[in-house]
């Protein structure tokens, strides 16, 4: 009989055998890695995945794809990746140009030439460009796709680094212009300038040609705090600066100051969303906020004056009014007229208002269109710079997205947006179809789910299924190159559940799926994997099971808690040790939704979402991949390392995947992410014996 370590347990959860694995770079644990990495590319990396990863390549590389833009000034900016430019141009255009079949457009920085020219592993992260004279920009390059990053100031007129300019080396955080001379850092550079979470905890002032770990801090908050940061607004024509303190994850306080720090605290509930433009305050608060004798519900919107506001007023207008399956889900302004996009039963709407001192104006958007995934943001990347132009992204799951151009500053254009781009499509739909669902939870609630497939059941569809269900993240069944590809061409179907943690019906359906609340999430995603096989479209060995981050999380507990409803089972960048979650690089900013494991009235139910504690010998667990990345420095690659470990000393069919780069994502450049992903459906099609036709 053999004898299993199955270490760590619930009743000894800090006894940890596998715990040398946490060392990232560690001689012993990178050994392993390889050995690991290696066994699964033997056994999964032959000629069809090699098929796969450069049929997805090709695509993600295509010279017809959209080139999505930001405008500032003049320009429309751009980050351009393909085969011959794998980390990608920074680029501009004209808006005239781009208008056209093939824009022309001037090159601003070749990431692959600087890499090589280095000999570092760069990769673009951002930039911010001095928005007066648009003569300097400050470039953020990360290694590997970590999200710690270095800060490089760049000469706009010579397209050159400026070696004595405003450069910071690697640390998470921000820079951001206050005007040529003069920056704010919100950097967890320097000693005693992180929190606890591996943020920023102060604000710092910094003039050209000073040290910047000697530059003034003109705000903080404790270490215990998740973050700070900062917001430059110059919407009202005159410079003032919002300083925001992150509590925890859901919770932030802040402070309208100027360049010698926070002045006034803005007097909402912490738990709040709010934002500012020009003399206009909009709050949306999380729960219930009584308020001048009035309660507004939670999800309720309101706006009013923001100087009334600072002098005690409470007078707000209600601008949008949750109910049952319509929730807000965002809301931003654009030259003077608020943005407000919510779903009414997953179907996306659209308002626009126009703030007045008496009701505000409201007009509804009824030119795009009424279902699928409608995305829309302004065209103008600097506030004050906004003209009434937004971009529209329209997809859904059988329909390649398109991208629009809509123009609030004008109402006869509201109703009339303009194409701008159309994306190829990248795989044949023909006979697809997309249907609604819903699923019933363990507790009686119905879980929605969009299914896409061949029209009819079969009783042995090849299913992949993928959910995430937290952070108040709403779930939205895109146009998927990788799924359309590999899975729904070849005869596939694919299912995006809609579970409790995201937030697709508001504050409530997130709270559901929040601390305790996590195991109803999962029992949503479980409960949909059953009404597949209710409804007669497959059989449990049949489905695969795919989730990443928070969705690793649910797909770990799929293996320990419902290994019976499923065939395969893809679980990337993953957090799984919830004992120690809070203790690995970004973990402790994530107690707001898990709990905290370091309180026993908190562990007595983390210990239930612990798969790695809860994994034991003797269970039906379906054939896993665990697959993470080495430059992930959000969600620790531990998690996936210590899972993969034990399950193999338990005897399981378990397989491990750590490229080096990536980040908290799938790789640094197309063909890295194509491989990535490959890998993952070759498996996955493997282990529930599906090979298609086309294969």
């Amino acid at each position: 009989m053999t004898v299993h370590d199955i270490r760590p347990t619930v009743d000894a959860p800090d006894d940890d055998p596998h715990i040398w694995l946490e060392e990232i770079e560690g001689t012993k644990p990178l050994e392993w890695v390889a050995r690991q990495s290696a066994a699964t590319l033997q056994r999964f990396g032959g000629q069809q995945f090699e098929r796969d990863r450069d049929v997805l390549t090709a695509i993600l590389n295509r010279p017809d794809k959209i080139p999505m833009v930001a405008r500032r000034g003049n320009y429309l900016y751009n980050v351009w990746q393909d085969e011959q430019n794998p980390r990608g141009l920074w680029r501009r255009t004209t808006m005239a140009s781009y208008k056209t079949p093939e824009p022309e457009w001037e090159l601003l920085l070749d990431i692959d030439a600087l890499a090589t020219s280095e000999n570092d592993d760069w990769i673009w992260s951002g930039a911010h460009i001095e928005s007066k004279k648009r003569q300097r920009a400050i470039i953020r390059l990360s290694r590997g796709g970590s999200d710690a990053v270095v800060h490089r100031e760049f000469d706009m007129d010579s397209f050159r680094f400026i070696e004595d300019g405003f450069n910071l080396p690697e640390a998470k955080g921000d820079l951001d212009w206050l005007d040529i001379d003069t920056v704010l850092i919100s950097s967890a550079l320097g000693e005693g300038m992180v929190t606890q979470s591996g943020y920023a905890r102060t604000v710092r002032l910094w003039k050209r040609g000073s040290d910047p770990l000697s530059a003034p801090v003109i705000f903080e908050c404790p270490p215990e705090s998740m973050a700070v940061g900062a917001d430059i607004d110059r919407s009202s024509g005159s410079e003032r600066i919002w300083f925001v303190e992150q509590r925890s994850f859901f919770e932030t306080t802040g402070w309208l100051g100027d360049r010698e720090g926070a002045k006034q605290r803005l007097d909402v509930p912490a738990t709040a969303w709010w934002n500012s433009y020009n003399k206009w305050l909009t709050v949306k608060p999380r729960e219930d906020w009584t308020v001048s004798g009035i309660t507004y519900p939670a999800d309720t919107l309101l706006g009013m004056s923001l100087q009334a506001f600072l002098t005690g007023e409470r007078n707000f207008q209600i601008l949008f009014e949750a109910a049952p399956r319509r929730a807000l889900q965002g809301f931003f302004w654009n030259d003077k007229k608020l943005v407000v996009s919510f779903l009414d039963n997953l179907a996306p709407r659209f308002e626009i208002f126009e703030p007045g001192e008496g009701k505000w104006t409201k007009t509804s958007v009824s030119a795009l269109p009424a279902e699928g995934i409608v995305h829309l943001w302004s065209l103008d990347v600097e506030h004050d710079d906004t003209t009434g132009e937004l971009l529209v992204a329209a997809q859904d799951p059988i329909t390649p997205a398109q991208v629009l151009l809509l123009d609030i500053a004008k109402p006869e254009a509201i109703a009339a947006p303009t194409l701008l781009k159309q994306s190829p499509a990248v795989f044949d739909a023909t006979g697809l179809v997309v249907t609604r669902h819903e699923a019933i939870s363990t507790d009686g609630e119905a879980i929605p789910y969009t299914q896409i497939g061949p029209k009819g059941e079969t009783g042995d569809a090849p299913v992949h299924m993928t959910g995430y269900g937290g952070f108040g993240l709403s779930m939205e069944p895109y146009y998927s190159a990788s799924i359309g590809k590999l899975w729904l061409e070849r005869g596939g179907t694919s299912v995006v559940a809609n579970l409790r943690g995201g937030g697709e019906f508001g504050s409530a359906w997130h709270e559901a799926g929040r601390r305790a609340g996590k195991k109803l999430s999962h029992d949503d995603f479980a409960a949909i994997a059953a009404d597949l096989v209710r409804r007669g479209v497959t059989r449990p060995e049949r489905i695969a099971a795919e989730g990443g981050s928070n969705g690793g999380l649910l797909i770990s507990n799929m293996l320990t808690r419902y290994p019976e409803r499923f065939g395969a089972l893809f679980c990337t960048i993953p957090l799984i040790d919830m004992r120690r979650y809070n203790k690995l690089l970004a973990g402790a900013s994530w107690v707001d939704e898990y709990g905290d494991p370091d309180k026993p009235e908190d562990w007595d139910f983390l210990k239930e979402l612990s798969a790695y504690h809860n994994a034991v010998p003797g269970r039906p667990y379906p054939p896993t991949l665990i697959a993470t990345t080495r430059r992930d420095d959000r969600v620790h690659p531990g998690h996936a390392r210590k899972m993969a470990a034990k399950l193999q000393a338990l005897g399981y069919n378990t397989y491990f995947y750590e490229p080096e780069a990536g980040g908290h994502g799938y790789g640094k450049d197309n063909k890295e992410r194509a491989s990535f992903i490959a890998l993952g459906y070759t498996f996955l099609r493997d282990a529930i014996g599906w090979k298609p036709v086309s294969e």
